[in-house]
């Protein structure tokens, strides 16, 4: 599998329903665990204030990316083969 960046434009009003997308799309993810993983995602403000993401995952192909979106109901307005990753710092840790 190769890695994907996935960008989901304002697809939740709030974090109670993003967070119900988040656990369909984990089991949708089992159901398709030979052809994608989600890696972790970032949730951003858009600006009309709802909540969208910058997604990781690893797939097989974009149409598998796609494939998964559609069946958790979310949108994947662009898909993106990643093609080198530069850490220069770790993701900062939640408190």
């Amino acid at each position: 599998m190769d890695p994907y960046v996935i960008r989901r434009r304002s697809n939740w009003k709030d974090a109670e329903e993003l967070e119900a997308t988040a656990a369909r799309s984990s089991a949708e993810g089992e159901k398709m665990s030979d052809e994608v993983r989600w890696i972790r995602s970032y949730v951003v403000q858009e600006e009309d204030g709802t909540l969208g993401t910058v997604c990781v995952y690893e797939g097989v192909d974009p149409d598998a990316i796609r494939r998964h979106a559609d069946n958790t109901g979310m949108s994947a307005d662009e898909i993106a083969k990643v093609v080198n990753t530069v850490i220069v710092r770790e993701d900062p840790v939640a408190v």
